[in-house]
């Protein structure tokens, strides 16, 4: 049997907080994903879950348009991941992506551009030219091209991750 601090547990929980989260309760997600990453902060500060949970919580903040309290916990899981992996690591690539998603979304393209770009190096490079997380990046550097009128910049990328997601189908 597992006690409440126990990692198996925390799991649960937070495959609890993302039905909700799914589910359109925001607020009991957050209480979920809270009392997970408090769980996995028993196995040390830098763990790879802790840094998986604060991201969770940090997309979840996101999503309902709290950059403020979302930004610093995506830096906080990307620490956390590049000291466990690497600096060029699938996870890390994640977590940058979401940091470029969040920096569009506070308006700042010149740092939202970076963080894509770094985020496409690493997936091209570790997942392959062609898998659909480098569509997902593609098609959000191009949005961001777009919104900022470089539309010339935007339009080979959009045929890149429409050609990408073909190959998914």
């Amino acid at each position: 049997h597992f006690g409440p601090d126990h990692p198996n547990v925390a799991m649960c929980l937070n495959n609890l907080a993302l039905l909700y989260q799914d589910g359109g309760s925001p607020d009991q997600a957050e209480s979920m994903f809270r009392r997970a990453l408090a769980v996995f902060e028993t196995l040390g500060p830098e763990h790879p879950y802790v840094a998986a949970s604060l991201n969770n919580l940090a997309l979840l903040l996101f999503g309902q348009q709290k950059t403020a309290a979302a930004e610093p916990l995506f830096i906080r899981a990307l620490g956390i991941y590049e000291k466990n992996f690497g600096e060029r690591h699938p996870s890390v690539a994640s977590v940058i992506h979401n940091l470029g998603e969040l920096n569009r979304a506070k308006g700042d393209a010149k740092q939202s551009e970076a963080y894509f770009r770094r985020a496409l190096a690493i997936k091209e490079r570790y997942l392959g030219p062609d898998h659909p997380s480098v569509a997902g990046t593609l098609e959000n550097l191009a949005a961001l091209y777009r919104e900022s009128g470089r539309n010339e910049e935007a339009k080979p990328l959009e045929e890149r991750a429409a050609a990408i997601r073909r190959l998914h189908r």
